[in-house]
């Protein structure tokens, strides 16, 4: 049987759990593969459809399963994250400044509970982009059932990990740099200073974009880093007028 680069892709991804490594390993020793059927659209590097944006990381992911529409990675992107256990007040500026923004660009956020799942709510009526860390089969957290159901048509959820993942807690830092690669520039709500927000800001700057915060209230303990951020040379937020200008 001639090598089937798309369908080895799909069945070492499947066999390995989407880990990068392991699928560069079998690739690389063309590993015995069977043809399986996949419930979801996907697409391996190297193939026309592939997203762009991916390339510049230094490991693009071999195959990305998605639902919705996969040229909403094609257009400009704004990323907005912040925190899982956000307060009142970060959920209020993540509304506004997903209001403004989504008027020129496409939201790409992770998902998750807290601002990642405000900013999308809120781009519901334009477009925005998921990028989870685990099978779309899988919906992670449970209480994002209703906006995962929304975003399948419409908008767009994808994923490097293979229907069935679980939500593993590795699988969320590495997810990251897929939102990183994704947008033109990132803005910062609200975070905690150590959090998968901050690993994102991380792979951002890895690859040259913009960051943008959000300031925190003085004294505030826990939400201290944005005003890190800031204080490291991160673009701030003071009101609408500088959203407006990104």
């Amino acid at each position: 049987m001639r090598y089937n680069f798309r369908q080895a892709i799909l069945y070492y991804a499947i066999r390995y759990k989407g880990d990068w490594n392991r699928i560069a390993e079998a690739l690389d020793k063309k590993e015995d593969y069977q043809i399986l059927e996949c419930p979801f659209a996907f697409v391996t590097i190297g193939e026309a459809e592939y997203p762009t944006c991916f390339l510049a990381l230094e490991c693009p992911p071999w195959i990305l399963f998605y639902e919705g529409d996969l040229s909403l990675l094609r257009e400009k992107i704004v990323a907005v994250i912040g925190a899982r256990q956000c307060s009142e007040k970060g959920k209020e500026n993540a509304v506004r400044i997903t209001q403004c923004l989504k008027e020129k660009y496409t939201i790409v956020s992770g998902l998750a509970k807290g601002i990642d799942s405000v900013a999308h709510w809120s781009a519901l009526d334009r477009k925005t982009i998921g990028i989870i860390g685990c099978g779309l089969d899988r919906v992670y957290p449970k209480e994002n059932a209703a906006l995962y159901a929304k975003m399948r048509s419409g908008h767009l959820i994808v994923t490097e990990y293979p229907p069935g993942t679980p939500p593993y807690a590795k699988n969320f830092p590495w997810r990251n740099r897929l939102i990183a690669a994704a947008c033109h520039c990132v803005v910062v709500v609200e975070a905690t200073l150590k959090s998968g927000t901050m690993l994102t800001v991380n792979e951002c700057l890895a690859l040259d974009r913009e960051v943008y915060c959000v300031p925190t209230d003085f004294q505030e303990s826990l939400y201290r880093g944005c005003n890190y951020l800031i204080a490291n040379g991160a673009h701030i937020l003071t009101g609408l007028d500088d959203v407006g200008a990104i």
